[in-house]
Formats: C-alpha cells, structure tokens, sequence
C-alpha cells in the first residue's frame, strides 16, 4: 500500500510525463481512484440521506448517478486517447477549442478553491468539538483553576495558528514528494469512520428503534431528492485527476479503463450508502452536516475519527492548493511573464505570495460559513461541470474528429447533450439554491 502512496503522490507532483514513461498498474490506478473520492465528502453523507428523504430515496439517486459517475470517466480517458494530453484542462482544451479550455481552466480553480475552504471549516468542526471536549474536561475535573467562559470558541485562532505554523510550510515548496509517508491517511480516515458508524449504530439500538416508524413513513418529494446531488458529485468526484491517472496507466487499453472506473466507483458506492445508511438511522432528522459533530465530544473512538481527518486534510490541502496555484500561474500570466515567473527568484516570490493569498482568503471564508452542507452545495455544482457538462462536450467534439458509423455517432452525440443538460441542470439548482440559503442565514 505504501508503494501506491508513493505512485499517488507522484502522478500528482507530475501530472504530465515528459520526464518518464507510464508505469502505473491498473490496480493502482483504483487505489489512487478511491484515494481522489474517499474524504471530507463522506462526512455529509447521512445528511444528504436526511436530506433526500429517506434511504431508499438516497440510494436511487446515487444509483442513477453512478451511470453518469462511470460515463464521464470512460469519457474523459477516451478524450485523452485521442488528444495525447494528460491534464483535465489539457484535454478539454485540445478536443474542445482555446475558449472552452480556458473556462475549463478558470472551473478548475474555483473548484479547487471551494475545497480548500471545505478543507478549513472540516478541520474547524473538529477543532470546536476537541476544545468543547477539553474544556469540559479540565472544568469537571477541579485540577487547577477552570478556563475561562468561551475558551472553547478558541478553535478559529487555533485553526488560524495551524495555517500559518503547518500548512503554509507544507504549502510553500513547488513539489509535494514530502507527503508520501501520509497520502494513504486520507483512505484510512473514510474506511475507519464508515466502520465506526456500523459500530455505533448496533450499540445504539434502543435509541434507533425509536425512529423506525418515522423512517418508513418519510415520502421523499423530486426536489429533496435533486438536493442531495451536488453531495454525491462532491463526493465522488476524482474526474479531475482521471485523466492524470489515465495517462500514467502502463495499459491504456479503453476496455481496461472501463474496469478500472466501475470497480472504483462500485467501492465508493459501498463505503459511502453505509456510511450514510447507518449514520442516518442513529440519528435521524437530528443528524448533522458534518456527521462527526453528532457524536459527544469526549468519545475516544471518534476523536480518533476526527485526528485522522483532521491530520489527512492537512496533508491534502497543499496538493489542492499546488494545483491551483499551477493553474492560476497559467490562466494569469502570458507567455512572457511565465518565462520570468519560473527563473529564480521570481518564482520563489511569486509562489509564496499565491500561496499566502489562497490560505488567507479560504480560512477568512472558512471561518464564517455556518457549516460545510453550503460549501458542499457550491462544491457540488460546481463539480457538476466537470462530472457532466464538459465530458459531454468532449465526447460531443470528439465525434467530430474519429470515424464512427452514423447511428453510434448519433446515439453517443445524443448521450452527450443529455450529460450536458444534466449537468447544467445540477450545476444551476444547487449553486443558486446554496447561494440563498447561505444570503438567509445571514
């Protein structure tokens, strides 16, 4: 496992592969598949199957997801078949034209943007629920005089200091090789909190029983279930490093992708229903965003839970930030300012002043969202885009470029018009619908 750490860390440090040859066993490539999926998107789920009405509700929707999940994969690795390139922009920009690339690109950012900041506001949850823990501790023991009133809202200047003093330093250098010995924590964090909840749910048992009646007499209406989609397109989405992986793959062989996406995608499936299954029916309506925050603070086994994410998220949130960073040096400079940006010391200069920035401004917004269900609803959408509207124009360009016989083409061209639809469909509700309710909550 350790091997494909170091695989995951280095497709991501290297997205293209001028300076080797592919080398990446199909096996690997899900391992680092499951590693892009599995994360802080597991935490909303039993909210997102509160959300939708119920499980069977729930369930249907990630099951008529999941085709469009497994297509825009197989759709993204043909487009990069064709178009030699092994960079999500990249490809979109060669199969669709300079504009779209370019819209593509500034997508890009403001995904990875919302992430950071869902990132933030996850490791602050768990912050304010260790120093509620903490202070209630240390005021029930009598050891010493007890802190003062609201100490525990400390957690923003704790998270404040653990930006500056951890995650800028992590942030900082131009390649993240160092995360080799920790890119695993991720995977381990999401398998070791969907066990807890199956744990917690059993010993819970008298506490369930009273929501049984309340569970089977929910009706789910189109719109509560149409609300938990951006959840699941932040959950699972991978779609932007797919065609990294892809091309890192030794065999690129379509139908072996095609193995690859559903297998990872099928285990996605499995470990998020069970998490959302079972957190659900322990908590009910009462269940919270962030399905940590439902549990008591001072319960060892989820605080154990919540060092893991916490710890996991630290060491993914420079790769994030790595990326957009890339990607913003080239949506921003032209041609000869680039030149200058990587001779030293502008590109020193440079990258500090971009990294201080991004952390700066997604902690500032971090610290005031309510809590992570609006960055999701955002994230969602806007991880719609490249789930479902820009492989639909892919395949849809990519028609135009291979021979196909006119009824595959007709039928393959019709199948990317209704992703794109979809997608605008998705991207419009939960964008506008998160826009309203964060502008009526404050």
């Amino acid at each position: 496992m350790k091997e494909l750490a170091r695989e995951s860390i280095g497709l991501l440090a290297k997205p293209t592969l001028e300076s080797g040859s592919p080398n990446l066993s199909s096996a690997g490539a899900v391992f680092i598949m499951l590693k892009s999926s599995l994360g802080a998107g597991l935490l909303n789920f039993p909210w997102a199957f509160n959300k939708a009405g119920g499980i069977t509700a729930a369930v249907l929707v990630e099951l008529g997801s999941l085709i469009f999940l497994i297509s825009g994969l197989v759709i993204l690795g043909y487009a990069s078949s064709i178009s030699t390139q092994s960079t999500y922009q990249g490809v979109v920009r060669e199969i669709c034209g300079s504009a779209i690339g370019k819209l593509c690109e500034i997508c890009f950012i403001l995904n990875l943007f919302m992430i950071s900041v869902a990132f933030l506001r996850v490791v602050g949850d768990q912050l304010e629920k260790l120093c509620d823990s903490l202070y209630m501790n240390v005021t029930l023991s009598g050891e010493g005089p007890p802190p003062p009133q609201h100490w525990y809202t400390d957690y923003r200047f704790t998270l404040t200091a653990l930006c500056a003093l951890v995650i800028f330093p992590l942030s900082v250098p131009r390649e993240i090789g160092f995360q080799k010995y920790t890119s695993i924590l991720g995977t381990l964090a999401a398998c070791y909190l969907t066990l807890v909840i199956i744990i917690k749910y059993y010993l819970r048992t008298e506490h369930v029983i009273l929501y049984e009646h309340h569970y089977s007499s929910r009706v789910s209406s189109l719109a509560s279930m149409f609300s938990v989609i951006p959840t699941i397109c932040f959950g699972f989405q991978c779609h932007e490093a797919c065609i990294a992986i892809y091309s890192s793959m030794r065999n690129k062989k379509l139908s072996l992708w095609i193995v690859v996406s559903v297998l990872s995608m099928l285990f996605c499936l499995l470990i998020y229903s069970l998490t959302g299954l079972y957190g659900y029916l322990t908590f009910g309506a009462d269940v919270a965003a962030d399905i940590l925050m439902s549990y008591p603070g001072n319960d060892v086994v989820i605080i154990i839970a919540r060092l893991l994410f916490g710890i996991s998220i630290i060491t993914i949130y420079p790769i994030v930030l790595l990326l957009g960073r890339s990607v913003l040096q080239d949506v921003c400079l032209n041609d000869k300012c680039r030149s200058l940006v990587l001779m030293e010391p502008y590109e020193r200069c440079t990258r500090i002043v971009l990294t201080m920035t991004w952390i700066i401004v997604t902690l500032a917004i971090a610290l005031f969202v309510p809590d992570i269900s609006e960055v999701i609803s955002i994230i969602g959408g806007i991880s719609a885009a490249f789930i479902f509207i820009f492989p639909g124009l892919c395949l849809i360009c990519a028609m135009e470029m291979e021979p196909i016989e006119p009824r595959k083409k007709s039928c393959l061209i019709a199948w990317g018009v209704i992703s794109i639809l979809c997608g605008a469909f998705v991207f419009g509700q939960s964008t506008t619908t998160a826009v309203m309710e964060l502008v009526y909550k404050f």
